[in-house]
């Protein structure tokens, strides 16, 4: 998404990451992508084992004009694991702090807008543990419950670490009780 503002041109990214390496990542490759940029303001919002990571970053704009606007976007669409990135050349013309505000915030919002976005969906892993005889009857069921076989290991049992959504892990138990381990 690229807007044009009082000759200054601003560019709206988003970007699915799951860790703040992700974002790393991602910021990197912009500002060798956008290498002649004035600024590369952004916000993040990850969800970790340790809780939920929220930064934003004005990237040399006055303090609050940049990088705040482009997070309260992505704290008003609820979004999480999202890395919303806006980057502008400077086109001569000063904005003002509430004219920066408002153009980093449109230029995240139309971003966010525009963007394909996937509802989040919080995931379990279990451990698992079964005899060959139910192992066949396990995958259909896992599959019914869009559930995934991360590992298998066949020793005198199959002991199977699985991933499924958190909010089905009850219901899919009570239809296919193997031992749960974690």
């Amino acid at each position: 998404m690229e807007e044009t503002i009082k000759k200054s041109r601003f560019i709206g990214l988003i970007y699915p990451c799951t860790s703040e390496a992700d974002v790393a990542a991602h910021l990197n490759s912009l500002h060798t992508e956008h290498s002649s940029a004035n600024h590369i303001a952004f916000a993040y919002c990850i969800k970790t084992t340790k809780g939920t990571i929220c930064r934003f970053h004005d990237a040399g704009e006055p303090s609050g004009t940049a990088g705040k606007p482009i997070f309260k976007y992505i704290e008003g669409h609820d979004l999480i694991n999202v890395l919303c990135v806006v980057v502008r050349y400077f086109g001569g013309i000063k904005l003002g702090a509430g004219g920066l505000t408002r153009a980093y915030g449109n230029t995240a919002k139309q971003a966010i807008k525009e963007a394909d976005i996937d509802e989040f969906i919080e995931l379990a892993r279990l451990s698992v543990v079964l005899d060959y005889k139910h192992l066949q009857s396990f995958e259909y069921n896992l599959k019914k419950f869009t559930g995934t076989i991360i590992s298998k290991d066949f020793a005198g049992q199959v002991t199977l670490i699985v991933q499924l959504p958190e909010s089905l892990v009850d219901e899919f138990l009570q239809v296919f009780p193997g031992r749960r381990v974690t």
